[in-house]
């Protein structure tokens, strides 16, 4: 969208009457799929029968949303728009059902819900019915990309959507509820970061109808001038639409719909013509309408619409209750579904004249099923960035580093459809090599002594991660590629968005008409390990609890343990599809382990023995020492060193664990391994010492049902942290080498009392070498600079 077009003209007539009828249509089916089990156009009197036995969904945001809807397909066809339609409010499902149904689209989609009375029969039984769909937007509701239980992210969204996406109109309507979250707040300074030459538009429309379940709403009780000046400064230009008269609101809201998107027109022209202009504040629009507008004004004397009260259900009595029966027939009849559709059912020509075409209607735009633009990602060859490795653990290299020089190529490859977003962290976390090949998005000042800043960038970095995070999921939903890196203990911010993302797949999983998108890719880096310099509040590795609690179809965890495993396993994620991947690589200088073919074999299997470091020669072992994650491998090397050394005869086996999901059972998890394989590995009567990068406990609950299970021990993070040095840090949370090889001593029935003196050496040794941190402020030389010796 890039030509300006004439200037506003008001509505005619005709125009006002279709789109009002457009709006009783979609009012209607709205309130049918909140209450009506039969009789869908009220052929007969209604009667107790018709009505559904368990009254669930909420009507108050649904008028405002149609509304809006009616208005946006009216500029769709006379500006020939690529639009999509994002709804903020977190459960204005009805409305988006109706919309899609009087479309078509739900049809098309779904032909047993036909575009006839027996299809809108289904399509109001169907809404919150055991069975059915939610009552929220979900991702059965066709042309939606937000899951209307994800309240505060519609914008970030929205944004996500829109960036190389430059002829798409997002229209994304925010909830007055919503507008009140820390990530919608946060989310207006987007304008900050789309370029106007390259990026679409989004047209936020705040709805401010007044309430939220039971209370007012923030900005709906600030005087308009406060108002206003908040939505100035966060760099919109705010249009008011404001009042509760039909008539006048159609011809103001058409107004001002054409005032914004001549705006949007303008601005991009501007920006796609070469002209060098000052950044200009983006359009939006505010929409101040009753709550539970055209629903019942007064219910048992209690006033309804424009209040609270209309959030849900406005007249919950209609079972039990004769008049609130009579005031439900009232209120469907006042839409006249009879000028509305024909004796079939089906919506007169009048209605489905003002929908737009084909993939011009919302609820079929393929932006909003993003698979159907999918295309796969120009990946260099990762092989070509290994790192020499001449004798296992003798070398070292920064993993992240390593890996960014492969992230500059992939940012090379694709300068249209793949984004890195952090969160401020990406040169912190050791992936600096991509700013060789792009800038960090900004659309605000730059300074001379700025770097890598430009309005042109692959590079999103934004002190929020609710923001990174709500930016690549739009940017995901729409048909591209992204990763998202963070410091390991902060990502836990956005707990709750990945939650809802990963439902989201889970149940697009199910649906043949949604097309596969690419994954969601994390890349945690500064580990609670490496953490040691920023203290406590830094240390935190459960972010893999919170995965590990979804369906195991969505999510993989990895914890390549060098740089050559984190090239394999991230080209690996990159290519994969309709999945949450989690990476964990530490970023400092760490031992090299494995030349690349070992690499690519051992990330293949997810799980493997290390021959190199083992002592069992291939027969039954005494002890398995299992590590997952760079600082919980280096620590079980050191400590098969120390074995090596003092127990000559004991059969070591080492186990290093790549994807966590080899753990569990085949029967649980697509990766996990069949009973008999992992046995081979651990045994089934041998004691197991596994040094884990986090909470120990996630490994007890992936295995608990293994044979041998009663002999595992785990060691990993227990919550102890500080500013300290990094082998204080396995100190205090007995994950160092010492104390792994007094474990060995302790669970190896064959080593006897004859150890006793050895265990205290072991004791003593970590006494001595807190001490020595504590006089010096490092870690001494033989902990510091060891490496593998065999």
């Amino acid at each position: 969208m890039t030509e300006a077009a004439t200037a506003p003209t008001p509505l005619s007539d005709d125009e006002v009457r279709r789109i009002d009828a457009y709006w009783r249509a979609a009012n209607y089916l709205s309130v049918g799929q909140i209450y009506l089990l039969g009789n869908p156009l009220l052929r007969e009197p209604l009667r107790r029968r018709h009505i559904k036995p368990r009254l669930l969904g909420h009507w108050g945001t649904s008028p405002g949303l149609n509304f809006c809807y009616a208005h946006l397909n009216r500029v769709i066809k006379a500006r020939d728009l690529d639009m999509i339609y994002i709804m903020g409010p977190g459960h204005g499902g009805p409305a988006a059902v109706a919309n899609a149904w009087l479309e078509g689209t739900y049809s098309e989609v779904y032909p047993d819900v036909s575009r006839d009375e027996p299809g809108m029969r289904r399509l109001f039984r169907q809404f919150s019915f055991p069975g059915g769909i939610p009552s929220h937007v979900a991702p059965e509701t066709p042309g939606s990309i937000h899951e209307g239980g994800e309240l505060g992210y519609s914008l970030a969204h929205a944004y996500g959507a829109a960036f190389d996406n430059p002829d798409l109109v997002v229209a994304c309507i925010v909830g007055d509820g919503e507008a009140e979250t820390g990530p919608l707040a946060a989310s207006w300074h987007s304008t900050k970061f789309v370029d106007p030459a390259r990026d679409g538009a989004v047209l936020p429309i705040l709805h401010l109808n007044g309430y939220k379940i039971a209370n007012p709403s923030v900005l709906a009780r600030i005087s308009e001038e406060e108002l206003v000046q908040l939505l100035d400064g966060y760099g919109h230009r705010p249009i008011i639409v404001s009042g509760d008269e039909p008539e006048s609101m159609h011809r103001k809201m058409a107004l001002a719909l054409d005032q914004a998107l001549d705006e949007i027109a303008d601005i991009q022209q501007a920006a796609r013509a070469g002209e060098d202009v000052p950044r200009r504040r983006w359009p939006m629009i505010v929409l101040r309408s009753p709550k539970g507008w055209t629903g019942p004004k007064v219910v048992d004397g209690l006033p309804v619409e424009n209040t609270w009260r209309s959030h849900q259900v406005p007249l919950t009595g209609v079972c039990d209750n004769p008049e609130h029966l009579a005031q439900l027939e009232e209120w469907l009849l006042s839409y006249r579904p009879g000028e509305l559709f024909d004796e079939e059912g089906r919506p007169v020509p009048a209605l489905t004249g003002l929908a737009p075409d084909g993939e011009r209607r919302m609820s079929a735009n393929p932006h909003a099923n993003g698979g159907l633009l999918l295309r796969p990602l120009a990946l260099p060859d990762f092989r070509d960035y290994a790192v020499e490795v001449g004798k296992p653990g003798t070398t070292t290299s920064e993993a992240t580093r390593v890996f960014g020089g492969f992230l500059r190529d992939v940012v090379r490859g694709n300068p249209s459809n793949f984004r890195i977003m952090g969160a401020d962290e990406t040169a912190s976390n050791r992936l600096g090599d991509v700013f060789e090949a792009t800038d960090r998005v900004f659309e605000g000042e730059r300074l001379p002594t700025d770097e890598h800043q430009s309005p042109h960038g692959q590079v999103m970095e934004v002190l929020s991660e609710h923001l990174c995070q709500g930016w690549l999921e739009g940017y995901l939903l729409t048909g591209r590629h992204g990763l998202f890196n963070s410091y390991e203990a902060f990502v836990h911010i956005v707990d709750s968005m990945f939650n809802q993302h990963a439902k989201w797949l889970k149940v697009t999983r199910h649906l043949p008409w949604r097309r596969p998108i690419a994954s969601l890719n994390y890349l945690l880096s500064s580990h609670v390990w490496r953490q040691d310099h920023n203290g406590f509040t830094h240390q935190d590795p459960g972010f893999l609890d919170v995965v590990m609690n979804k369906k195991p179809e969505i999510v993989r965890v990895y914890l390549p343990p060098d740089a050559n495993t984190l090239l394999s396993v991230g080209d690996h994620c990159l290519r994969s599809r309709d999945y949450v991947n989690v990476i964990v690589a530490g970023k400092q200088p760490a031992l090299n382990w494995l030349p690349m073919d070992q690499a690519i074999a051992h990330c293949t299997r997810g799980i493997g023995i290390w021959e190199w470091a083992s002592t069992d020669g291939g027969a039954d072992p005494d002890v398995v020492m299992a590590c997952a994650g760079d600082i919980p491998t280096l620590e079980t090397l050191a400590a098969v060193d120390i074995l090596r050394q003092l127990f000559p005869d004991l059969r070591v086996r080492v186990v290093n664990v790549v994807d966590l999901m080899r753990l569990e059972p085949d029967t649980e998890h697509p990766h996990g391994l069949p009973d008999r394989e992992y046995d081979a590995l651990f045994t089934t009567d041998k004691p197991v010492i596994f040094a884990f990068h986090g909470y120990p406990y996630l490994i007890h609950r992936l295995a608990y049902r293994r044979h041998g299970h009663d002999h595992l021990h785990v060691r990993g993070y227990k919550e102890e942290g500080t500013t300290t040095t990094p082998f204080d840090m396995v100190m205090l949370n007995d994950l160092d080498r010492f104390h792994l090889v007094m474990d060995v001593i302790d669970r190896v029935p064959s080593l006897g009392g004859r150890v006793a003196h050895i265990r205290q050496r072991m004791a003593d040794q970590r006494l001595a070498l807190r001490a020595y941190t504590r006089e010096h402020g490092e870690d001494a030389a033989e902990v510091r600079d060891w490496t593998w010796p065999y």
